[in-house]
């Protein structure tokens, strides 16, 4: 499995064969340089959390380019509908729910945050409940990426039925779990191999750096992965 973090939440993963985006919030990324064609270039799925602007980010254009399927809550994958994505390419689900991806599987999980879409004029438009996604891959490791959250205690659950290895978790703090609960969040209710923090760095107003994050996991056993924007790593 092939990994690059592109920065806040949003993840290129390559892995059974599909090329996937997760939340690629790419223009206005302030932790990027390069443009959304050419990070997206062959995708085949974009994965979306939740609906806030910076999770959906580009997702209208790289489907369209792309032509990858769309997998979401139903809400928001009807939302983006109406913007011009192809509605014979949506697969939506719901918590609890596990959709075929061709080549992997997601299902939705509990995720504790809000969801919604900040268009024209300031007009909210509610988008459903956010979501964690954990992939499941039949020849490569599951990996869970946690969506924006805080802790919450069936964590554990998610644990027994899909023992995720490799966690994308958030840490930036204030509309997320901060790094030092998210690094309580990864030893008591997980057994990851390697857990690369995310939604940091990018706006001024969550924690810059994941130190809180990694000075919590010290002496865990469990790899801390710190990427850095744009570079690839296999896991």
């Amino acid at each position: 499995m092939k990994i690059t973090w592109l920065g806040h939440s949003a993840f290129r993963v390559e892995a059974g064969g599909a090329t996937i985006m997760i939340d690629p919030f790419l223009t206005g990324n302030p932790s990027l340089s390069a443009g959304w064609e050419e990070l997206s270039a062959g995708a085949t799925h974009v994965l979306l959390t939740h609906g806030h602007n910076d999770h959906v980010g580009d997702a209208v254009p790289i489907l369209k380019k792309t032509g990858a399927m769309l997998v979401s809550s139903f809400e928001v994958c009807m939302y983006l509908v109406g913007q011009g994505v192809d509605d014979g390419k949506i697969n939506p689900g719901n918590h609890g729910g596990t959709v075929d991806c061709g080549g992997f599987t997601t299902t939705f999980v509990n995720a504790l945050h809000s969801s919604s879409f900040a268009g024209e004029g300031g007009k909210n438009t509610y988008l459903g409940n956010p979501m964690g996604l954990v992939l499941h891959f039949p020849d490569d490791k599951t990996l869970y990426h946690m969506g924006d959250t805080d802790i919450f205690s069936d964590m554990a659950l998610i644990n027994e039925l899909h023992a995720p290895q490799i966690g994308l978790v958030p840490i930036g703090d204030r509309f997320t779990m901060g790094g030092a609960v998210a690094a309580l969040a990864c030893q008591r209710f997980f057994k990851f191999e390697t857990v690369i923090p995310c939604h940091y760095g990018s706006f001024p107003i969550i924690d810059q750096t994941a130190d809180k994050f990694v000075a919590g996991l010290e002496g865990s056993g469990v790899k801390v992965l710190v990427p850095e924007v744009g570079k690839a790593t296999d896991v």
